[in-house]
């Protein structure tokens, strides 16, 4: 196999089975005798509750009632149990990934080997700690405890080229059908959700649903 090898995923950062979903890569890849890099693609699940100046409206019916949500919770448990993973927070309904995803994905073109740790502080940030990602003072501090510069950050997430780009990202994803986070693509197949390691594994070395 060859060391550069790269698995891409779509997700977004207030997604738990996102967080969940990384944390079954990483004990995949831990079982690999080569490095499989990882290319995040941003994918917006607020998109649909999102207003023309960028705010979110929660009032707006996504269809999904309390029940949905209480399903979602024990999955998330359920899900933590198996991969050993300490969460403080089952759900995130309130806070807006979108400036934390604006600044990540600037990280990943200007700085890539500095994203992932940027981007592994945000999943932690939020699901460990409990902290708002879409707070610009929360994303500073994470940028400067990994070595980015806290005021390019604040810059990013109030220039509107960089949000542009990202809402592009957003659009690329739903062309090429991707429907729901997270999702892990490799040699144009597919595999959906917070699936477990031996999944990965085949999506990797043998491939399932094409896109």
């Amino acid at each position: 196999m060859s060391a550069s090898e790269t698995i891409g995923i779509y997700s977004d950062y207030v997604c738990p089975f996102c967080y969940l979903g990384r944390e079954s890569l990483r004990q995949y890849q831990e079982t690999r005798e080569e490095p499989l890099e990882i290319e995040w693609h941003p994918f917006d699940l607020r998109s649909g509750k999102r207003g023309p100046d960028g705010e979110i409206d929660h009032s707006v019916d996504d269809g999904k009632d309390e029940s949905y949500y209480e399903q979602a919770k024990e999955n998330v448990r359920k899900l933590q149990d198996r991969y050993d993973v300490e969460m403080t927070l089952d759900l995130s309904r309130e806070i807006d990934s979108l400036p934390a995803q604006v600044v990540s994905y600037h990280v990943q073109e200007t700085s890539p080997d500095q994203w992932l740790d940027f981007d592994e502080a945000i999943f932690e940030a939020l699901w460990v700690d409990g902290r708002d990602i879409g707070d610009a003072d929360v994303l500073a501090d994470l940028a400067a405890d990994t070595g980015i510069d806290p005021e390019e950050v604040r810059e990013v997430i109030d220039d509107d080229e960089a949000q542009e780009r990202v809402t592009e990202q957003f659009r690329a994803a739903q062309q090429h059908g991707i429907t729901g986070v997270p999702t892990f693509v490799y040699d144009g197949h597919a595999a959906r959700g917070a699936v477990p390691p031996e999944q990965l594994e085949r999506l990797v070395e043998g491939g399932t649903q094409r896109v």
